[in-house]
């Protein structure tokens, strides 16, 4: 009679199975706003399940020293922590930047970790380093490609962060010069090139070296030239990145979990990227090299003057509404005015008001930034309704409320060719009876170019912060 033995890989495998399952279901809550935090705990269940089992059973049957590791742990979890409670709301796009860079970062680390460890090895003679010419062809490539994606996943993430941020180092404006594209098509070919190269010498220790200078030149290049208003297509794509790296590296150290991970992030991250894309109505190598958001000259000239409206204008006209469509855009999160519209639109409610939220899959900075700030003041699901759910109900809208979006209602995106938002699917607030935008000025948005709706008929402009125009609307509202 013969008897199966249970070794602990068997183990190791089952909770890596498990683990999987626990991301899949994660990822498909996540897909949906009432379960996405329910989502986001499952998968991070998967994870710790992944992580514990790997600590203990290793595939060799040997139990790994915890003191490094506790005390990288500790590292870690004081600083995500620290990051996690102190960020603002209007600051998640640039933490989810972050965690992508750290992601690709940590992707090329284990792979160079990896290659030091098993392919140079210290002479046993002497404390001179030789190297081990007995590497395997696809772990050797599998190094290559993890050092490459995640090498540039790191830097162009940095960048991605510094134009989200601000800072003087990575303007928002694309910065483009002569040759940068043919420049970015040669790192890319000399980088795939390299990678292939360490199947046929994987000793030559330069290889990785060098791929690595390459892949971070070349994620500061990648994204140096998207304007700001393509951000969350880059977000999005550098998810997509990370997620890819940590596949190859699942690769480097034959690791299960890491490849299914890796792999559902890659894919995921892809798909929302061709949703971003197609929700501007452009390619994704329009978006990687058209820099939009620079000086455009394209166009038609717009003509007439803007009509400005004080809150105690505006709120007249808001009382006598029967329906309101809100239009949250980045405006919103810059002010953090995202509970004072909240306040606002139950004060509209309270007048038996219908309110609903119009919400364009690149408002703000990230994708689904406009969800996460309203569900944060606890706007109710049902009344966030994306684009093609709302725009059918403009046309029976009296009054819709722009607050610091921008090229997302721009009608010259339907008509004018000339526009570099020509085609991009907008959000129809010009068809609603009345429309009020609030903006601090009369500057054009990430696109560079001025928006036809604020010199519509139908259209007046609140100037000032929107969490303090959106605060003067409400208490003008309490007191008719």
């Amino acid at each position: 009679m013969h008897t199966l033995a249970f070794t602990k890989i068997d183990a190791l495998n089952l909770v890596y199975l498990l683990a999987a399952v626990l991301f899949i279901f994660g990822l498909k809550m996540l897909s949906k706003v009432p379960t996405a935090k329910r989502g986001n705990l499952v998968s991070s269940l998967g994870m710790l399940l992944a992580t514990v089992a790997t600590f203990f059973f290793l595939s060799g049957g040997e139990v790994i020293s915890l003191i490094w590791v506790a005390i990288a742990l500790v590292i870690g979890s004081i600083a995500g922590f620290l990051m996690a409670t102190k960020v603002q709301m209007t600051g998640m796009p640039q933490m989810v930047a972050l965690l992508n860079g750290f992601g690709g970062l940590a992707s090329l680390l284990v792979a160079c970790g990896e290659y030091s460890l098993d392919f140079i090895r210290p002479s046993l003679s002497d404390s001179n380093l030789r190297l081990i010419d007995t590497i395997s062809w696809d772990s050797a490539l599998a190094i290559g490609l993890t050092v490459f994606v995640g090498g540039l996943t790191f830097t162009g993430s940095l960048i991605a962060y510094g134009k989200l941020q601000g800072t003087k180092w990575a303007p928002d404006k694309p910065v483009q010069f002569v040759g940068g594209k043919a420049l970015i098509s040669l790192l890319i070919i000399a980088g795939l090139g390299l990678s292939g190269l360490m199947i046929a010498e994987p000793t030559w220790i330069w290889i990785p070296i060098i791929i690595t200078v390459l892949s971070l030149v070349l994620g500061v290049l990648l994204v140096i030239g998207i304007g700001g208003a393509d951000m969350p297509v880059v977000i999005a794509l550098m998810n997509s990145y990370s997620g890819i790296a940590a596949a190859m590296a699942g690769f480097v150290l034959s690791n299960a979990v890491l490849i299914i991970t890796g792999s559902l992030v890659g894919a995921s991250g892809i798909i929302l990227t061709s949703i971003m894309c197609k929700a501007m109505n452009r390619s994704l190598m329009n978006v990687l090299f058209g820099g939009v958001g620079g000086v455009v000259t394209g166009g038609k000239q717009i003509t007439g003057e803007a009509r400005a409206f004080t809150a105690e204008d505006a709120a007249i006209i808001f009382d006598a509404a029967q329906q309101v469509v809100i239009v949250p855009g980045y405006g919103m999160a810059v002010a953090q005015a995202q509970h004072a519209v909240k306040e606002f639109a139950e004060e509209l409610q309270k007048r038996g008001i219908r309110v609903m939220y119009a919400i364009h899959p690149v408002a703000g900075r990230m994708p689904g930034h406009m969800n996460v700030l309203l569900a944060e003041a606890g706007v109710p699901y049902e009344q966030l309704l994306d684009l093609d759910q709302i725009n059918p109900e403009f046309d029976q809208t009296d009054v819709a409320l722009v607050i610091g979006a921008n090229d997302v209602v721009n009608p010259a995106a339907r008509h004018d060719e000339g526009s570099p938002i020509y085609g991009m699917p907008i959000l129809d607030v010009d068809k609603s009876r009345q429309v009020f935008v609030i903006k601090r000025s009369m500057n054009p948005g990430f696109a560079g170019i001025q928006n036809e709706l604020f010199f519509n008929d139908n259209t007046g402009m609140i100037f000032g912060d929107a969490k303090k125009v959106v605060t003067e609307l409400t208490n003008e509202l309490a007191e008719t």
